[in-house]
């Protein structure tokens, strides 16, 4: 009786009436008190009478609001090569190292994204094997230099290389790209994916971190280019040139000395 008594005093809007200090029948209507919102304080007091229905009400708006904010917490932590930029539709972030950045509109036919992602990552693959390659025999010395290599004589005929190597690289290319169409997933051979050292080819953090290190390996071997094109020097040279002389050995005196360098 205390308890109906308390309820009655705290929420107004209840139905029901004291006569001569007992407590009447309550009147015959739909259950309302479910849209009755109490203050915080009041919850308990009221829950102890209208049972659990106003708790179950009351978490599945906290659920919903809280898929809302995790929602809204996802989209705001990833991550765009431009804050603030709107990115197309077809770039959702599902693609490891999608960060929004695609200006010309190539990725818009969903087939051709697959190929374009796969490309991108065979190329990066090359990338990071090239400028560890070109580095590496610059810092052991190795005395021709990695662009002039090419023209060196090897005591290997250069037809007898190309009848090697365009069956070789022909095979190869046709097992990778037969494979990665029945399986969507890049290897070698009949290997796919190709993972010799188990560091985690379905790893989402690793795919991430593969498809960044080769895009900065495919920046530093234009760069590498670049030198090479301009200095006549390989990487580690032209970086010594730069620490002893940082002032005169950069990118705008070179760009000035270009007609000088290239003569």
């Amino acid at each position: 009786f205390s308890k109906r008594v308390c309820v009655i005093i705290i929420n107004k809007s209840s139905r029901f009436r004291i006569v001569r200090g007992k407590v009447p029948s309550r009147r015959k209507k739909p259950h309302t008190h479910t849209r009755v919102t109490t203050p915080r304080k009041m919850s308990f007091a009221v829950s102890s009478f209208v049972g659990t229905r106003v708790v179950a009400k009351t978490n599945v708006r906290a659920s919903s609001s809280s898929r809302r904010a995790s929602s809204v917490q996802v989209f705001a932590e990833r991550k765009l090569w431009l804050p603030g930029i709107k990115t197309p539709d077809y770039l959702d972030g599902t693609i490891a190292g999608d960060y929004g950045f695609d200006p010309l509109g190539l990725g818009s036919d969903p087939e051709r994204l697959k190929y374009y992602q796969e490309a991108e990552l065979m190329n990066a693959r090359w990338a990071m094997m090239a400028v560890v390659g070109i580095c590496t025999t610059e810092a052991l010395g190795i005395e021709s230099k990695w662009y002039m290599a090419g023209q060196e004589d090897y005591g290997f005929p250069v037809n007898a290389q190309l009848a090697v190597l365009f069956p070789t690289m022909g095979f190869l290319e046709t097992k990778r790209i037969t494979g990665w169409l029945s399986t969507g997933k890049s290897g070698i051979n009949d290997t796919f994916p190709f993972d010799p050292l188990g560091m985690g080819a379905d790893n989402e953090t690793m795919k991430l971190k593969e498809i960044k290190n080769g895009r900065a390996a495919m920046l530093a071997f234009i760069g590498i280019c670049v030198q090479a094109l301009v200095l006549r020097e390989g990487p580690l040279a032209a970086l010594q040139d730069h620490i002893a002389n940082p002032f005169g050995n950069n990118l705008a005196t070179n760009v000035m000395n270009l007609p000088i360098n290239l003569a």
